[in-house]
């Protein structure tokens, strides 16, 4: 089997193949990666059958594409979603028992695993369930709900809390009745396809709103391991997840983070820090903007302020002082040119001074910002700062016996001045997918996707939308999606400046864009009520948003509303 090319369409995938002297190709509906993968697996299988060519066409043009695997959902009823209900074998069982364990371990919510007979192994039915009751045991499941006959004849193998149902429908009919309770659990929904576990997590997730932002937390741990991959191995490593992690969910991720042992979080406010904490991650967390009247939450909280000026710091020892507290560690914040926050290189010797004749706080790391390392026009005074703050921050350490550590680099840093990596970096929008250098797109962390309220037709004469702007050109099928500038979809992408995807293509915004819902223009495709629409992610770069608005990516992630539904899965 050669496969000769494989080319990328607008809103679908060609596959050309040569198999023995047979020239042939498929069209996939669909585009993603992992999809294609699969396919390409399955025209294998088919060709090892010897099914006949015109078959496969045929029916590989039928498939879908394979849902993605441990999505995490908020349920009904304070419960916590794991849905991984796409294959069933004992691998994937410990991968996802581990995933849950990790997840449970700040939430106090009770385990329970949902698991339907796992089919096709070729073991005994007993052997097998006897390394599923261990491979449970040592996750700390607390209660299994277990479906279909194979399992529910070996019960005595779960020596937890324990009930059984011969299918899905009737585990359904039981929660409906509300004779088998869920609340205030973290629920891993385990099975293979033909128990149809889709349903029962439909039935069980919280519906709040049909627009969500699907956040990818293995494309965010690759772009961690890209820049962990130009850094030496003894440089420490700063992850930003400041403003919710610039809008995907600032504890899904850094959950994430502090699992694959990243050195320091940082955040904007305490408050920030504070929830945090109470959510249970333990990971050192600086705050990047510390305000006065938050003194006591950090100290609580054991949250590592920015200090950036005498004013600042003197509050913050007297504060100390009175609390009785010793050797709170801070960040010393130097001004190399940015001209934002900072002790100019002037002022080392009296901070030196200050900082010596007291033992209330100690200096954890000394850093500047850079303003222009990702652009090769500002590379002169890049280094002129990165000069700077060597000679700087220097003098502060030989000033002290103890290790304080020295970090200049941000995103763009890491990338391009690999020598000025000094004791630690600091990884921001890189982490979030988008190279701070050129806006490329590096591994797609977050798409935002909403689904098709109506379609109705609107004949050339009339207009759409508030004030009459959406004027038509032609009879147009209309669509309206459930997003709007509350939800983060900015006005002026309306009257046509921009466009999201549906079914693979572009539906420009038709009018302007209201509160909570906005029109698109469907007249050229086939869709239908209740198919998604894709706002940005994985086949429209944020870019595509952002270039329109005159602004960088930041900002369109960051204007997300929270009342957007987070969906996080690890591929």
């Amino acid at each position: 089997l050669y496969i000769n090319k494989v080319e990328k369409q607008e809103n679908c995938t060609v596959i050309s193949y040569r198999y023995l002297e047979m020239d042939n190709s498929f069209t996939l509906p669909f585009i993603d990666d992992a999809a294609i993968e699969n396919s390409l697996n399955c025209l294998a299988a088919c060709l090892y059958l010897m099914l006949p060519a015109e078959l496969i066409t045929e029916r590989m043009a039928k498939l879908e594409p394979v849902a993605m695997r441990l999505e995490v959902k908020e349920g009904k009823n304070n419960c916590l979603l794991i849905n991984d209900s796409y294959n069933s074998d004992l691998g994937s069982l410990d991968i996802a028992l581990d995933f849950l364990y990790r997840r449970s371990l700040s939430k106090g919510l009770k385990r329970t695993l949902i698991l339907s007979d796992i089919l096709e192994t070729g073991q005994n039915t007993s052997t097998l369930y006897r390394q599923v009751a261990q491979l449970v045991g040592s996750r700390g499941i607390e209660r299994i709900i277990g479906v279909g006959s194979e399992i529910s004849s070996c019960a005595t193998r779960f020596n937890i809390e324990k009930v059984f149902y011969p299918d899905t429908a009737t585990l359904m009919s039981v929660i409906a009745q509300g004779e088998l309770p869920l609340e205030n659990e973290i629920i891993l929904i385990k099975g293979a396809r033909k128990f149809g576990f889709d349903a029962l997590t439909e039935m069980l997730e919280k519906k709040v709103h049909e627009t969500i932002l699907e956040v990818n937390l293995g494309a965010m741990i690759a772009n961690l391991n890209y820049y962990r991959s130009k850094l030496k191995p003894e440089t420490k490593m700063v992850c930003m997840v400041k403003a919710s992690a610039y809008g995907a969910g600032s504890y899904e991720i850094a959950k994430t983070l502090q699992e694959h042992r990243v050195d320091y979080l940082a955040v904007a406010v305490a408050d920030e820090g504070s929830e945090l904490r109470k959510a249970g991650i333990t990971a050192n967390i600086i705050i990047m903007n510390p305000e006065m009247t938050a003194f006591k939450t950090m100290f609580d909280h054991k949250l590592e302020p920015e200090v950036y000026s005498f004013h600042l710091l003197d509050a913050l020892i007297k504060e100390a002082e009175k609390e009785g507290i010793t050797n709170f560690p801070v960040h010393i914040k130097l001004d190399t040119g940015m001209h934002r926050l900072g002790f100019a290189p002037s002022d080392i010797p009296r901070l030196i001074e200050r900082l010596k004749g007291q033992d209330a706080v100690i200096a954890r790391s000394v850093f500047s910002h850079l303003v222009g390392s990702d652009s090769p026009q500002f590379d002169a005074f890049t280094r002129r700062q990165i000069e700077t703050f060597e000679s700087a921050s220097a003098c502060l350490q030989e000033a002290f016996p103890h290790k304080i550590l020295r970090h200049i680099c941000n995103s763009a840093g890491i990338e391009r001045f690999s020598g000025a990596q000094f004791d630690m970096v600091r990884l921001g929008i890189g982490l979030y997918g988008i190279s701070p250098i050129d806006n490329s797109i590096l591994n797609n962390v977050s798409t935002l996707k909403t689904t098709i309220l109506q379609i109705r037709d609107v004949p050339e004469e009339d207009t759409v939308g508030y004030s009459r702007k959406g004027r038509l050109a032609r009879p147009s099928r209309i669509a309206a999606i459930p997003i709007g500038y509350a939800d983060g979809l900015n006005r002026h992408l309306g009257n046509g400046n921009a466009y999201c995807l549906v079914n693979g293509k572009r539906a420009v915004y038709v009018g302007n864009i209201c509160m909570d819902v906005c029109m698109i223009d469907v007249t050229d495709i086939d869709c239908k009520e209740g198919d998604s629409v894709e706002i940005f992610g994985d086949h429209l770069p944020i870019t595509a948003l952002s270039d329109v608005l005159d602004t960088i990516p930041y900002e369109v992630l960051t204007s997300v509303s929270t009342r957007v539904k987070r969906v996080y899965y690890q591929d």
